[in-house]
């Protein structure tokens, strides 16, 4: 079994104040034991405007943030799926809002682009999202292997797309982990049914980090950060606020129950 940890933050549209707070809970997450650590979807950077992330943008592979992300990692000996930072990209005028992923190593061994954008309008409140005005969607599912197993990458919007995580489990993901920013209405309405629900319908473990609070646009994310074993069952969540929530990755336990449950062997698509 493997440790694993899910961090919850109130991410600002201060950069060194964010990854400061980031830093001091992944070494709380390494000195609980975790093996692999997960941040919040916009972990580094929640501006006012949708605009304001281009000004902190950074190349791929060069910048502040990633070399924070790859010398923390290297130095605590811990996993760090690093949430969502915006990369810039070549020839296109919107950014990718990429989850990076550091082996305890400090060597970056995977990236995934943010595939479903979050343009939407929030029922019953005056609040409209519009994330492909900056944000270039991902067009590739993403696996990588971790201490705690075959990791599938998503982020936030991607939750609700159940294809996706087939095709992860296609990949042979054993473990889904999600950062996420969900937005406090839709949070209440569907946070757990559907995190759940992917653990459920994939045989998968899932863990999601998410952003919780009031931000500087004065919007209000869910939080409710969750670790959910392949079953479904809640194995530790943290409802509001900052902090670190860990839970065990039994590959054994999993196996035997997609041995003996084999659902996940008995799709038939229709042609």
């Amino acid at each position: 079994m493997t440790r694993v940890a899910a961090i919850q933050m109130v991410s600002s549209a201060d950069v060194g104040l964010n990854v400061d707070g980031a830093s001091r809970l992944l070494r709380e997450a390494r000195a609980q034991g975790a093996r692999v650590a997960a941040l919040p979807e916009n972990f580094a950077f929640m501006g006012v405007a949708e605009a304001d992330k281009f000004a902190i943008a950074e190349n791929d592979g060069d910048g502040p943030i990633q070399s924070m992300l790859a010398s923390l990692a290297s130095e605590l000996g811990l996993w760090i799926v690093a949430g969502t930072i915006p990369l810039r990209v070549p020839g296109e005028a919107r950014l990718a809002a990429a989850c990076l992923v550091y082996d305890a190593a400090g060597r970056r061994v995977a990236r995934y682009d943010k595939i479903h954008l979050f343009d939407v309008e929030i029922p019953g409140k005056d609040e409209r999202y519009q994330e492909s005005s900056s944000v270039r969607p991902g067009a590739t599912p993403v696996c990588v292997d971790t201490p705690a197993g075959r990791l599938g990458l998503a982020v936030c919007y991607d939750l609700r797309f159940p294809e996706l995580f087939r095709r992860l489990l296609s990949l042979g993901a054993e473990w889904f982990c999600l950062p996420s920013a969900f937005t406090a209405p839709t949070g209440r309405a569907h946070w757990e049914v559907l995190l759940r629900a992917r653990a459920i319908e994939n045989l998968c473990h899932v863990v999601a980090p998410a952003q919780s609070g009031f931000h500087d646009n004065g919007r209000e994310t869910h939080g409710d950060s969750m670790i959910v074993d392949c079953w479904g069952r809640v194995l530790a969540r943290l409802p509001r606020g900052t902090g670190v929530v860990t839970a065990e990755i039994d590959l054994v336990r999993q196996r035997e129950l997609r041995q003996n449950f084999p659902c996940v062997d008995h799709r038939r698509l229709p042609t």
